[in-house]
């Protein structure tokens, strides 16, 4: 069996966290996704049990603690809870750090103290109705004025779009002259001409609160720039392999799970008087899923030791997304095949599974876009092969 590299501190962070979801967020998450929105408390209760934001020092309410195996840890055990549909992540680890990696002391300390209790929820707005992977199709535009500048424009498909008290939207600031001049403004809950459109219904992540919204003549003052304007483009650039990180994370989880419902399922259920593990096609499918499994869960583990030491590339990350996002779909679908029709219903646990896995192949950037990034490395003039460098 493989040995992963977790410090015994980590080991207990991970069953503290294990109980804390069986006893606050199991038991509400069918609810939830009735209501097609997580209830805030759950983030108030992870604040308070230190397991929203961990990594933000500890003036902000943070605990300071920047090794991203903690984050590793709450990504898998929340996927094997099955509340992967819960985006506390995307709130405290894909846009917090944009605060303190690009804002100033002010935000950092105006921002963040509430957004580790949970009081303030985060989302980030980039994709637009004709503009998702590709920022320069971007048409929200923001002009400067006096005191402020005036934003105009929606996005959609924008996760915790509902329950964000705090987006950072995306906007061009001279679309004449350079399609890639952008700058990141942080747009607060009750500003005059910020709305919320629906909560969209979706194929999976039904828990998930995902929304349109919408920007007329939103007046945001200067002290809710974040960064310096114009640099989005770049600010936005710098922290895609973060994110595609941790999809990687959550997506070789939701598909550990999935293989572990499957062989579950498979050593009980009967067919022609003996189990379907006894089955030679059973055991090759779930043998090459299982060894599929275990080497991308190597790779995802040496890209966050990667990420841990400053030397995780765009590349990689992008080539860890590409790899576990498809695998994720696929353990899925054999799943559902292996449970036959009790895997089309909506009772068993594989059925989500495979619903909820679907969009891991598109959001973040699709498939494609990957192997466009990764082809652009791989096949250039300077490329070095694999064996003949350091990873």
């Amino acid at each position: 069996m493989l040995q992963r590299e977790f410090t015994e501190e980590q080991q207990m962070f991970r069953d503290a966290y294990r109980k804390f979801l069986a006893a606050e967020i199991v038991p509400h998450m069918e609810g939830w996704r009735e209501a097609g929105i997580v209830d805030r408390e759950a983030f108030r209760k992870a604040g308070e049990k230190g397991f929203l934001m961990i990594w933000p020092d500890e003036k902000y309410g943070g605990l300071g603690e920047y090794d991203f195996r903690y984050e590793q840890i709450i990504i898998e055990e929340t996927n094997y809870a099955r509340c992967g549909d819960w985006f506390n992540t995307l709130h405290s680890r894909l846009v917090g750090p944009y605060i303190t990696r690009f804002g100033n002391e002010e935000q950092c300390a105006r921002f963040l103290p509430k957004c580790a209790t949970g009081e303030y929820i985060l989302a980030i707005a980039m994709t637009e109705p004709d503009a998702g992977s590709d920022l320069a199709g971007m048409r929200a535009t923001a002009v400067e004025k006096d005191d402020h500048w005036v934003l105009n424009g929606s996005k959609t498909f924008i996760s915790n779009g509902i329950n964000a008290d705090v987006v950072v939207v995306a906007a061009k600031t001279d679309p004449e002259n350079n399609p890639h001049a952008m700058t990141l403004f942080l747009v607060e809950r009750g500003m005059e001409g910020f709305e919320r459109g629906r909560n969209l219904k979706k194929m999976g992540m039904k828990a998930q609160d995902t929304a349109e919204l919408f920007f007329n003549d939103v007046k945001i003052p200067k002290t809710n720039v974040l960064g310096e304007p114009g640099k989005g483009f770049i600010y936005l650039m710098e922290g895609l392999a973060e994110e595609r990180l941790l999809g990687a994370v959550g997506y070789i989880a939701g598909a550990q799970l999935s293989w572990n419902l499957t062989a579950d399922y498979v050593r009980e259920r009967k067919a022609f008087g003996k189990p379907l593990a006894a089955f030679q096609n059973t055991q090759f499918k779930l043998a090459e899923m299982r060894t599929e499994l275990d080497l991308a869960q190597v790779y995802v583990d040496q890209c966050v030791k990667s990420f841990n030491a400053g030397e995780l590339t765009a590349v990689d990350a992008a080539k860890a997304k590409l790899v576990t996002s498809e695998l994720q779909v696929r353990v899925a679908e054999l799943g559902v095949q292996l449970h036959g029709g009790h895997g089309y219903m909506d009772e068993y646990p594989i059925s989500r599974q495979y619903t909820d896995a679907k969009i891991s192949t598109i959001y973040a950037g699709s498939s494609e876009v990957m192997k466009i990034i990764i082809s652009r490395e791989c096949l250039s003039d300077d490329y070095v092969p694999f064996n003949t460098r350091n990873f």
